[in-house]
């Protein structure tokens, strides 16, 4: 068992890539950045041909950066990969699962049942009962429980972070986030997993997740939720519009407002900070550009803020790397986990919190009674 107490020291970390679709170009880029102290040595999808282009891009990725090609396991079944960890046939380290969301808790369950550490992509899972589920199974097993957050990693975040917790804001009254995207019908249509409640979640659970990691994050404990949510434009089980008011217990007030409709593409991910002594806006794509930043002090760094800003062609930003940066220098007992399964849990408790609020029409307080 590679477990808690015995780091990985003198070698990569081996891991296995599990889910081979949207996301998973973000994992392979990662990887291979590292690749001096991590190695692929698995991919696992049920579609073959997920499969062969995920090794083609391994294989443009390690040309690229002038490294050969190297032998990678393939599997179509979740279960043929754990059999041949636990049988030995193959070594791993870490499974990375980049799989529908609601097959986050049984994999990772199933995972740390051979022995093996486990990263999961947002949102940890679809319950919150499958993720207590799934960090109670992690520490029963003495491995690590990873949930990607890669905006807390982007540049303009980090640099927020570090003025926020030196309380240059002064008293916060108001939080503004608001994510205008749009997902036509044929994303949803490209498989049959997403748009419902049991495997994907909505507009809040999924594509706004990032987000609402970073209202706890980043502002602190949450008071109370208060949401409507509402299915305006998509053929599809869950929501594809919400809006929720926010009090967190520092007193702040905010809202948040997501929707997949925006015309004719995404349009804005913002966060917006109104404290006594400060302003900040921050937007782009992906939370990539200092819109607007202001303080009643003056500090030097203020005039080369905008450095932080950077080019990006997508909402996934530049925080994956980062992040795997943490979690191998975790695995090998050099770093402390920056975001492991109970800082998953904090952001899926807030958007049970909002489903539960917009369902029962009430207003919702944290942290939840279970």
């Amino acid at each position: 068992m590679s477990g808690l107490s015995k780091t990985i020291s003198n070698r990569r970390v081996r891991i296995a890539l599990v889910g081979c679709g949207r996301i998973s170009r973000r994992h392979i880029d990662s990887i291979i950045q590292h690749n001096t102290n991590a190695t692929l040595v698995a991919l696992c999808d049920i579609q073959q041909q997920r499969l062969q282009n995920a090794q083609a891009l391994i294989e443009d990725n390690l040309d690229r950066i002038g490294l050969p090609a190297y032998h990678i396991e393939h599997y179509t079944r979740f279960n043929e990969l754990l059999e041949a960890i636990a049988k030995e046939i193959i070594s791993v380290d870490l499974i990375v699962l980049a799989t529908p969301s609601g097959l986050h808790s049984r994999q990772t369950i199933a995972a740390a049942g051979v022995g093996v550490h486990v990263c999961t992509e947002k949102p940890m899972a679809t319950r919150l009962s499958d993720g207590l589920a799934m960090v109670q199974a992690c520490d029963d097993a003495n491995v690590r429980l990873f949930v990607v957050k890669q905006n807390r990693f982007n540049s303009t975040v980090q640099v927020l972070k570090r003025h926020l917790v030196a309380g240059r804001f002064g008293n916060l009254s108001m939080v503004v986030a608001n994510v205008f995207w749009q997902r036509p019908q044929s994303y949803y249509d490209q498989d049959s997993w997403r748009g419902t409640w049991e495997f994907d979640g909505g507009a809040l659970m999924n594509q706004a997740s990032h987000y609402v990691d970073l209202l706890d994050w980043l502002i602190g404990p949450i008071e109370s939720v208060s949401a409507a949510t509402a299915t305006l434009g998509r053929t599809i089980e869950v929501e594809d519009t919400a809006a929720l008011h926010l009090r967190w217990r520092n007193g702040a007030l905010g809202t948040m407002g997501v929707t997949m409709l925006t015309y004719p593409e995404n349009f804005e991910g913002s966060l917006t900070l109104l404290g006594a002594k400060g302003t900040v806006k921050i937007s782009g794509p992906a939370l990539n550009i200092i819109e607007h930043w202001q303080f009643a002090d003056q500090l030097p760094e203020d005039s080369d803020v905008l450095r932080n800003n950077y080019a990006c062609d997508s909402i996934y930003g530049s925080g994956h790397a980062s992040y795997y940066s943490n979690m191998i220098k975790t695995l090998k007992g050099e770093e402390d986990p920056l975001c492991d399964g109970r800082e998953g849990l904090r952001s899926l408790e807030l958007l049970i919190g909002a489903y539960r609020s917009a369902r029962d029409g009430r207003t919702i307080h944290l942290p939840l009674e279970y």
